[in-house]
């Protein structure tokens, strides 16, 4: 736990947990705009909740201070204990680790960052979304 959180899933990893654990979550810490207009992991196929937090503020980039207390509500009201297991996901994997040490620290024992976020890196052309990531493995995802 040197990351400060459980472990890395790849997405892969993500969407097959999301698909067999009965209380796992997907937490989504991107922004508003990165919701609307690059699109969400659709997580319709299961059972699994899709839970949006804002880690960081647009176009501040300044961190939700009430991230912690405003994720604890909303999973308590969903129902999930501290033992619930958290995915975190955001554009490439950096926002969603902080993300996820901060709901360790808080006391959720079960926290992994979904490696390559929801976009991943950078191609040699510049753009996202083919290289790793959410995307790139294939899984669902709608955009607005």
């Amino acid at each position: 736990m040197a990351r400060g959180y459980l472990a890395d899933a790849t997405p892969e990893e993500t969407w097959e947990a999301l698909s067999k654990e009965a209380d796992a979550v997907l937490v989504d810490v991107r922004t508003a705009a990165e919701w609307n207009y690059v699109g969400l992991p659709d997580v319709s196929k299961t059972d699994a909740p899709l839970l949006r937090v804002e880690w960081q503020s647009f176009p501040s980039g300044i961190t939700n201070a009430a991230f912690v207390e405003t994720l604890s509500d909303v999973l308590g009201g969903a129902g999930r204990s501290h033992d619930a297991p958290l995915y975190f996901i955001c554009r490439s994997g950096a926002r969603s680790a902080s993300a996820a040490a901060a709901m360790t620290a808080a006391g959720y024992s079960r926290c992994y960052n979904v490696a390559g976020g929801f976009e991943g890196g950078r191609d040699a052309k510049g753009h996202r979304g083919t290289v790793e990531g959410w995307k790139a493995a294939g899984l669902p995802w709608v955009q607005s």
